[in-house]
């Protein structure tokens, strides 16, 4: 049923279950009936046996034959027959053949032994007894009776019974599948609703929501759903937008500088020295254009939720001081002081960390006047270790501090940016290597300090669960 809707797959479900219920329901009534019809012949078969063994029983034994013609064969809808121990017949309703019921095999019903049997298309029940003929001072002699009627009447009935039943059970499944195709209509009709609401939403639409209050609790769960990942769609999207955008922009100033000094030295003969001049301008554009690919791969890597490649136990602290041996000549000119408290462990790897720190500590000491101090804190605190790099200078604006770990971003709407060393992916990197570490970082900017914060999970506390 693959290839058959949902509204046709109840459709058929529900006339299916509704024929099958009424079928068995009907087959129970049938069969309930024919018992009951089964019962009342028998209680009259027993009622007329009686009377018969009464006659039998209040006859001589040479006048029992003619003592039953004249009580009997005029006895409609009953057949009779007896016969005494030698076989011979002493009464058998005229016209009719008994050998398929003498044939036929006794069944016990209550204390009654009963026989069923079929003759000329017609069907019969019967009862098989004994008694014995004679007067009181008479010979006495044992005699067989079988006393049966047709069943004509309540075949009759039943086979017209049985030809209603089964038309009332057609007819309900047929009215029971357009009930089940309406309600099916109905009840899908919120799914054909998202599903047009879904036909509707491209790049340019991606605001589309489905109607979360307006389909069943059933559905609710997947509308939701549907409407999260539109929304992550719709922010993966407007961010990929804004990504290439900004890309454009940034590949596009390096590229201009060198196409027009170029273009300006091939103009004109020049010396040697001005165009080793060129070439040296063009090569530092050109390590700018390699910097920003190799961040861009890097992060792209990172992004999609690679494994780490060399994991092991690191300590902050001695990473933290060997990046403040590569950084001493830097700060010492600007007269900044680098302090470390505290120290922890973590679980990671150890050059991803140390790129994650040297950022962080590469705009502290961009940010930080002349004199002033950066201070990397390391602590352990509710089943987490917190590395924070804190730097004095001008603090960020609220509303900036959402976007520092957006790519390219710069608190510079102008993108004026005269002898940036960075292309605006630091952030962006540091955050896809805390992500891949199973961590966080956030930044916070007040009272004239700044600080980021990245929140890795502690090790200890994990090898202590059971």
């Amino acid at each position: 049923m693959r290839g058959y809707s949902l509204t046709t797959r109840l459709t058929v479900f529900f006339s299916l279950s509704s024929a099958c219920v009424l079928l068995g329901l009907g087959l129970l009534i049938f069969s309930a009936m024919d018992r009951h019809f089964a019962d009342e012949d028998y209680v009259l078969l027993r009622d007329n046996l009686r009377l018969v063994e009464k006659s039998i029983g209040t006859s001589t034994t040479g006048a029992l034959p003619a003592h039953l013609r004249d009580a009997y064969q005029h006895h409609a809808g009953l057949l009779l027959h007896v016969r005494d121990a030698d076989g011979h017949i002493q009464y058998a309703t005229p016209g009719f053949d008994f050998a398929a019921a003498l044939q036929a095999t006794p069944v016990r019903h209550g204390d009654m032994d009963v026989i069923v049997w079929r003759q000329g298309g017609t069907a019969y029940r019967g009862i098989r007894a004994g008694a014995v003929a004679g007067k009181a001072g008479d010979s006495a002699r044992p005699v067989e009776i079988v006393l049966a009627m047709d069943t004509d009447m309540h075949e009759h009935f039943m086979r017209a019974f049985g030809q209603s039943l089964i038309l009332y059970v057609a007819l309900a499944a047929l009215a029971s599948g357009v009930f089940g195709w309406w309600a099916a209509r109905r009840g899908l009709s919120p799914l054909r609703a998202m599903a047009s609401r879904a036909k509707a939403v491209t790049g340019d639409s991606l605001y589309e929501r489905m109607p979360v209050e307006a389909v069943p609790v059933e559905m609710a769960d997947l509308a939701a759903d549907l409407n999260a990942m539109l929304a992550r769609l719709q922010d993966d999207f407007r961010r990929l937008s804004e990504f290439s955008s900004d890309l454009a922009h940034e590949l596009r100033t390096p590229l201009t500088n060198i196409m027009t000094q170029t273009q300006v030295a091939l103009s004109q003969p020049r010396d040697a020295a001005k165009y080793r001049d060129v070439l040296a301008s063009n090569a530092e554009e050109l390590q700018r254009l390699a910097r920003m690919v190799s961040d861009m791969l890097y992060l792209a890597k990172m992004e999609h939720g690679l494994d780490l490649p060399h994991k092991e136990t690191i300590s902050v602290g001695a990473e933290v001081r060997a990046l403040f041996d590569f950084y001493e000549a830097l700060a010492e000119d600007k007269g900044i002081a680098l302090r470390l408290a505290g120290d922890a462990v973590i679980d990671g790897d150890r050059l991803m960390l140390r790129r994650a720190l040297s950022n962080l500590l590469s705009n502290a000491l961009r940010h930080t006047p002349e004199r002033g101090k950066v201070v990397v804190t390391a602590t352990r605190q509710a089943g987490e270790v917190e590395i924070a790099v804190e730097n004095e200078g001008s603090e960020i604006p609220p509303d900036l501090l959402p976007s520092l770990f957006d790519r390219f971003f710069r608190a510079d709407k102008s993108r004026s940016r005269p002898e940036a060393e960075t292309v605006g992916l630091g952030l962006s990197i540091t955050r896809a290597i805390v992500a891949a570490h199973g961590g966080s970082i956030s930044a916070m900017s007040e009272h004239g300090v700044t600080r980021f914060a990245m929140r890795f999970p502690d090790p200890d506390a994990a090898r202590a669960l059971p």
